[in-house]
């Protein structure tokens, strides 16, 4: 029988698809001093970004089959030691796409009117002195024909786009790899209407002079917005970073929004996950969620579903 350890969380509906398939699914956590001990035994393991499969841990386990990861990017996974191995390496790239997407449009509104602000002054103050706070909050930008940013158009940044085109923005898109996709703008319960928008993409510095909204869709691993593209970037523009923590130097973000080059960032991921910087958490002009894009209750379930199925086609039916 498979032998499968599930060691970050699975939705329930996934984990019944695999039990139904005749697997054996166990969903307590092993802490990742242990798992060397324990890990052996099992044939696949399920983690998301909390648990790390390195070289080491790899090399201690023959029996592995596969190692699925429930989210898009693979950087806690040593995958070409994984696949050296002969071990499958699976991951989720399109199940929370639009959580992510919806996620930075979140950020983005909250910086636009200060709803983080607002919110807390309200709790703290709105019953003394409403009307000194309406005045205080009226000088919000709206999003719509604006121009938002986006640092690479895998899938998730192709959601973003799409939200975006539906707000009236004007999207500038930024790729190594992709000159040009077309964008499906789909209305809600129709068959009859539909839209495509060829986008092409832009060089980093032309969208750094223009965008209004900047927001990083790339995978960890190095600095892509650092000193000197803080430095390119239209004053007043605003940073949302929900990708990966390391992508942004911190400290020159901070700078940037000290100076008034930015004016203001939100961010889902940190440099040092999971105790953030202070001089981050206590900076009134970031809005903060503590890493949080893929987790709806939608993307959960579809992330679950979608690693099972990928599993039971891996096996077929040996079990």
């Amino acid at each position: 029988m498979v032998k499968i350890l599930v060691n970050d969380g699975i939705h329930p509906d996934g984990k019944m698809l695999l039990e139904e398939a005749g697997y054996e699914v166990h969903t307590d956590k092993v802490a990742q001093e242990d798992l060397a001990a324990q890990l052996p035994a099992y044939d696949v393991v399920i983690v998301r970004s909390a648990t790390k499969i390195r070289k080491d841990l790899i090399a201690q386990c023959p029996n592995l089959k596969i190692i699925a990861r429930g989210g898009v990017g693979l950087d806690n996974i040593d995958v070409a030691d994984a696949k050296a191995q002969g071990i499958e390496v699976m991951n989720t790239p399109a199940a929370s796409s639009q959580s992510v997407a919806e996620l930075v449009f979140g950020h983005m509104f909250t910086l636009a009117r200060s709803l983080h602000l607002s919110n807390r002054a309200m709790v703290e103050r709105g019953d003394s002195e409403f009307k000194k706070l309406k005045k205080a909050y009226s000088k919000g930008i709206q999003l719509r024909n604006k121009t938002i940013g986006i640092i690479g158009l895998g899938r998730i940044g192709q959601e973003v786009a799409r939200i975006g085109l539906g707000l009236g923005m004007n999207v500038m898109p930024v790729d190594l790899v992709v000159n040009e996709v077309a964008i499906d703008i789909n209305l809600y319960k129709s068959d009859e209407v539909g839209l495509s928008v060829k986008l092409a993409t832009t060089t980093l510095d032309e969208m750094l002079a223009k965008a209004d909204f900047i927001t990083l869709h790339v995978p960890g691993g190095r600095v892509i917005l650092g000193e000197a593209e803080f430095a390119k970037m239209k004053d007043g523009a605003f940073l949302i970073n929900a990708a990966r923590g390391g992508t942004v130097d911190e400290a020159a973000m901070l700078a940037a929004i000290e100076s008034g080059k930015l004016a203001g960032a939100g961010l889902d991921v940190f440099d040092n996950e999971p105790t953030p910087q202070r001089a981050i958490l206590n900076n009134p002009k970031i809005s903060l969620t503590p890493h949080t894009g893929a987790s709806t209750l939608e993307a959960q379930r579809n992330i679950g579903l979608e690693l099972a199925d990928k599993i039971i086609a891996f096996f077929g039916d040996d079990k």
